[in-house]
């Protein structure tokens, strides 16, 4: 075995490993969403970044991806305050170069999975006093 076969930089692969994405059924964009929505509620990190990555390469229109994402940024605060990561990964996601702005979308659909589950603070108290379920 060679020097650079060690080397375990050399041999790194993205969370969405190709596992992730080619055990995903759905194709289409409605149901890749219903998907996205699934793992996020599931908390599972690599299929909703595999369900991101797939919608991004099938070239679907990312806007309903951002708001599937949205309502969990706004509810959801997690360890890493989901709202300002939303926005800046919204903001990076049109500033980055074509060819590499899917990794945003991809990069918050783990870390939306990851914060499910954890409720921003003050949210029970807001939909108390607003009488939402």
């Amino acid at each position: 075995m060679t020097r650079s076969e060690l080397d375990p930089t050399r041999r790194w692969q993205p969370l969405q490993l190709e596992q992730h994405v080619s055990r995903l059924e759905s194709k289409d964009a409605s149901g890749l969403i219903g998907d996205l929505d699934d793992a996020v509620k599931s908390n599972l990190q690599a299929r909703a970044a595999a369900v991101a990555q797939l919608y991004g390469q099938q070239g679907f229109d990312p806007l309903p991806l951002f708001n599937c994402l949205l309502k969990y940024a706004v509810s959801e605060d997690g360890s890493l305050h989901a709202k300002k990561f939303y926005r800046t990964a919204f903001e990076e996601f049109t500033e980055t170069p074509q060819r590499f702005r899917w990794r945003q979308l991809v990069g918050l659909a783990r870390v939306t999975a990851s914060e499910y589950g954890r409720p921003a603070a003050g949210q029970a108290e807001a939909r108390q006093l607003l009488g939402v379920g």
